[in-house]
């Protein structure tokens, strides 16, 4: 399982929180950060694009983190994941830059997600995703590491 992200980050916490999911992870989530794009707007998401689908291997399945995705809560994720690993044993999330990503990014995604209608730093929206991959993970387990009820 692959994480396909935009922008290099650098040691710190999130990095350090990334790698504490990405190694929970089964299998262990990979990270491939690409440079970030240089021009107008839409120059920077095209060469980001470029980038992206360059990066990508032709059997992974895609999902795209954007905006117009899916808002599944976690069990929802948890089913999507199951599903998506019935068509493919390897997943590729791609996270794009700052503009957003290109729309033969989106076109090559076999499915789009979104974390919420929020504005996240792109450095968080790593952990957060790996989090959410690996509950999903346990809640396809049975794992009691989701607390589905409120107190």
């Amino acid at each position: 399982m692959r994480l396909i992200a935009i922008g290099k980050g650098g040691a710190g916490p999130e990095r350090e929180l990334l790698a504490r999911y990405a190694k929970r992870i089964r299998p262990e989530l990979t990270l491939t950060e690409l440079p970030d794009g240089t021009g107008s707007a839409a120059e920077i998401k095209r060469r980001e694009a470029e980038a992206i689908l360059a990066a990508l291997k032709p059997d992974e399945f895609v999902i795209a983190l954007d905006m117009g995705g899916a808002e599944p809560d976690s069990p929802a994720l948890a089913r999507l994941l199951a599903g998506w690993l019935e068509r493919s044993k390897k997943l590729a999330f791609v996270i794009g830059g700052a503009e957003g990503l290109d729309a033969a990014v989106l076109a090559r995604a076999g499915a789009k997600l979104s974390l919420g209608k929020l504005t996240w730093p792109h450095m968080l929206v790593r952990p957060m995703l790996a989090e959410q991959i690996y509950r999903a993970q346990m809640i396809l387990a049975g794992h009691p590491y989701h607390r589905a009820g409120r107190p």
